[in-house]
């Protein structure tokens, strides 16, 4: 399988964070558009557990059927460790979106 679309459904399988750019323009008297505000704000895509199903189904590592009971405990461990990593970036994320301030030009 790609290995584009197995990261992109492992991705969507974790959850993720992107910007978002929200843009305010103004006609002036002329007719042209100015830009007079810009934002951008940060936006969390939860997990998926279709998609995780998905990459579990596609993947070319072992199945968890395939694994021993201490394979298993390893893997939700690491699982967990990452789960906590991206709870932490979000939280970060989210106080860094509490304190923008958001530019105007124009």
């Amino acid at each position: 399988m790609d290995e584009q679309i197995v990261k992109a459904l492992l991705k969507k399988a974790i959850g993720y964070t992107y910007d978002e750019v929200q843009e305010e323009y103004t006609i002036t008297e002329e007719g042209d558009s100015i830009l007079t505000k810009k934002k951008i704000v940060k936006k969390y895509c939860p997990p998926d557990s279709t998609a995780l199903k998905t990459y579990l189904e596609l993947s070319p590592e072992k199945t968890y059927e395939d694994m021993t009971d201490e394979e298993l405990e390893r893997e939700k461990s690491r699982l967990l460790e990452e789960l906590k990593k991206q709870e932490t970036k979000q939280s970060a994320s989210n106080k860094k979106a509490a304190h923008f301030n958001p530019q105007t030009k124009g």
